[in-house]
């Protein structure tokens, strides 16, 4: 498997943990602040961006959807309300996520259509061909290995399963990338070292965005990995892009 150069940022440095456990960590830190901070440094845009990121599923109707990354199960609601599979289920490497995705799940009245399970991206534990469909939103990014992880979506994919990508890009306009750049280079921090505590979460968000191989470069992984079809939609002037790709 290739290594990337996202795959070594850590949110971390002094730390001796791998980028997994240092992922699951911070997560486990920020996350009774993680749905607000979202909605406040996006001013709520990232709810649109998760919309036309599902509605790339609404012509395949699948039946059974996997989040992967799934938080504190944004996506995996969403689907539910938007989709309505049979069965949603969603994976996450934090606990402290999950318990909060829970008691979503139960306030929404969605605990039987959507389970939440501790689990590995690089390591699912479902047979191969279990999903028609697979969602990662602003997760692939943590991936401790990107290309293990892909290679991972693809075998739990079904034959004609899609595979639907949701993050982070950088901008190309001059003048939109410069501010972009300053925002999440010292605002995001700032914001997230006063709301949450907790400066190296968003500092990583940052680093990680900046390493991260998006548009053709993700593509190319995406086709490497075995999926055919791929596309990258950008949103937002480029700040995000959506990615999908088919088994």
């Amino acid at each position: 498997m290739s290594e990337f150069a996202h795959d070594k940022i850590v949110p971390y440095q002094g730390s001796a943990q791998g980028k997994k456990d240092q992922v699951a960590e911070m997560f486990d830190d920020i996350a009774p602040r993680y749905d607000f901070l979202n909605r406040f440094l996006s001013a709520g845009i990232d709810v649109s961006w998760r919309k036309k990121a599902l509605a790339e599923l609404k012509a395949l109707k699948p039946q059974t959807l996997l989040d992967v990354a799934t938080g504190t199960a944004d996506v995996a609601i969403m689907a539910a309300r938007i989709l309505n599979p049979a069965k949603i289920v969603g994976i996450d490497i934090s606990t402290g996520m999950l318990d909060l995705g829970r008691k979503k799940l139960l306030k929404e009245g969605l605990d039987r259509q959507i389970e939440l399970q501790t689990g590995d991206s690089e390591a699912i534990n479902f047979p191969e061909a279990s999903f028609d469909a697979v969602t990662v939103a602003f997760g692939v990014r943590n991936f401790a290995n990107l290309e293990k992880g892909l290679a991972e979506i693809f075998r739990v994919l079904k034959p004609g399963g899609k595979l639907v990508v949701l993050e982070f890009s950088k901008p190309k306009i001059i003048g939109i990338q410069q501010f972009y750049n300053l925002y999440m280079g010292i605002v995001a921090p700032g914001v997230g070292s006063i709301f949450s505590k907790n400066r190296d979460a968003y500092q990583y968000l940052h680093d990680s965005v900046q390493k991260f191989p998006e548009g053709k470069a993700f593509t190319d992984i995406l086709n490497k990995t075995g999926f055919k079809e791929n596309t990258c939609k950008r949103l937002s002037l480029g700040i995000c892009s959506i990615y999908t790709g088919i088994k």
